[in-house]
């Protein structure tokens, strides 16, 4: 069915195998959030010192990572009592991760300077939220995930209300964290009951209890404890109907952080999802199967109408990023997870540069982002129309970009695994998704400007950051090589 090989379940987990090379990326990115904590404590430096500390810990980390990828082409290794694995899969997505982190940081570095001391706060949350997430994507142990996934949860949580000076903020990351927090719970019982009904948790010996061997499978415990797991993750990823709290928090949200909360979370959480589907609960497909693709059906359809009767910028990308939850989940039912990680690959970046727009025209403090602010952006600024049209584009899957190539690949995965009426669905749900995406270009290119109605917003020609500019060239050039010529990335991920 998928030509994903669950190769955790071929490595021996009892072995102690500590390896800090394993969990290199990791450390290295906590370290660099203490660093910047202290030398802000007893320094107080101007932001530019943050900016090197940040860097250098970025840097270092994608080193370790390639070292990580020269190891793992030797096998996949598991470490730390069978808690972490070491394989093709963990150090993609680690990678993935360190891009998201660099390309976020770079977009929210003007709302740090805006906020002054707590700026360094926001910085360090941001690389322990990726570092959680690292732990989430590179788990062999479902305690494991779970940890990452509250580190880096909890981290976005306070990212969301980090301004203190909106009560749409505050109200933002209080929706967030209630929610969130929620989500967490139903993911925990779920493992509560997985390990209830085969005495495992890590993902390889669940997989060896099942189906024969499970202590209570007759009454369905680990059938409820997979459809909980399923639904912890669903909420993370914004799918529907577990999408409700995307809109708010990412319309109440610092414009600055927003692109960031938007896609590490995403990575992440399919990430996570793949590979408890394809190696725990890899016989159950066939139950697990029609229902993820019912929530892939009902997400793009839902996303793509709710994103039709927006009139705030942020709720559109949210409602869109709903949809597009639906897409990846096409991918992952059809077993080809090659295609997952290429649409996920390029929908973060493209996502990040229209969040990079939002940021500069609402401020990079901004908590609200109408489209009226939009109308006439062509002619006080056609570099970030340009760059938004261009990703626009892409996320609507028009050919020549590196969108048509990931929808192309999930609906292929999807076609043969059996599931033709889901393609429809999504080839339907696209084609009407132009009209959202069209219906902010022709007001950047066809309308007048009009007075901005967002705090902050500059309603004459914005001042673009240069390092604004830079993520979006990185995304317009990702999104038209990767168009055009995909197959590095394909061979890569291959």
């Amino acid at each position: 069915m998928t030509d994903f090989l669950p190769i955790i379940a071929q490595v021996d987990s009892g072995a102690l195998g500590i390896s800090y090379l394993a969990i290199g990326p990791e450390l290295i990115l906590a370290f660099g959030a203490a660093l910047i904590l202290m030398v802000d404590v007893f320094y107080k430096p101007r932001h530019t010192v943050h900016a090197g500390i940040v860097f250098s810990t970025l840097v270092l980390a994608t080193a370790t990572a390639i070292l990580q990828y020269d190891r793992v082409q030797e096998g996949a290794t598991i470490h730390f009592s069978g808690m972490i694995v070491a394989d093709d899969f963990a150090v993609f997505g680690k990678f993935l991760l360190l891009l998201v982190a660099a390309l976020g940081l770079l977009v929210a570095w003007p709302m740090v300077e805006q906020l002054g001391r707590r700026g360094a706060e926001g910085v360090a949350l941001v690389l322990l939220s990726a570092a959680g997430f690292m732990f989430m994507v590179a788990g062999a142990n479902l305690m494991m995930v779970f940890l990452g996934l509250e580190i880096g949860s909890i981290s976005l949580y306070i990212l969301a209300g980090i301004t203190r000076e909106s009560v749409i903020s505050d109200e933002a990351a209080l929706k967030y964290f209630l929610l969130g927090s929620f989500a967490s719970a139903i993911f925990v019982y779920g493992v509560a009951l997985a390990y209830a009904g085969t005495g495992e948790l890590s993902l390889s010996g669940i997989a060896a209890q099942l189906p024969a061997t499970a202590i209570v499978l007759r009454p369905g415990v680990v059938l409820a404890a997979m459809a909980l797991i399923i639904t912890g993750l669903l909420f993370k990823v914004t799918a529907a109907p577990f999408h409700a709290w995307a809109p708010d928090v990412y319309q109440g949200s610092p414009a600055g952080i927003v692109g960031y909360m938007a896609t590490a979370a995403k990575v992440a959480g399919f990430a996570a999802l793949a590979r408890i589907l394809y190696v725990s609960f890899g016989s159950f497909a066939d139950d697990w199967g029609p229902a993820l693709a019912a929530v892939a059906a009902i997400s793009v359809v839902l996303g793509t109408l709710m994103a039709i009767m927006q009139t705030d910028m942020r709720r559109l990308l949210a409602y869109s990023g709903v949809a597009h939850a639906g897409f990846i989940l096409t991918g992952i039912v059809g077993g080809q997870l090659r295609a997952v990680w290429f649409y996920l690959a390029v929908y973060v970046v493209q996502l990040i540069a229209a969040f990079a727009v939002v940021s500069v025209i609402a401020g990079p403090t901004g908590s609200v982002s109408p489209l009226d602010d939009y109308k006439g952006l062509a002619k006080r600024s056609p570099y970030l129309a340009g760059a938004l049209t261009v990703m626009l584009l892409a996320l609507s899957g028009m050919p020549a970009t590196a969108g048509f190539i990931g929808k192309l690949g999930v609906f292929t995965s999807a076609w043969g695994g059996g599931y033709e009426w889901l393609v429809v669905t999504g080839l339907v749900a696209s084609v009407a998704g132009f009209f959202f995406y069209i219906r902010i270009m022709v007001l950047m290119y066809m309308q007048e400007p009009v007075l901005a109605e967002a705090p902050g917003a500059d309603v004459a020609k914005p001042y673009v950051s240069p390092n604004v500019e830079v993520v979006l060239a990185i995304a317009i050039a990702i999104t038209i090589f990767f168009g055009i010529y995909p197959t590095p990335l394909l061979n890569f991920l291959g």
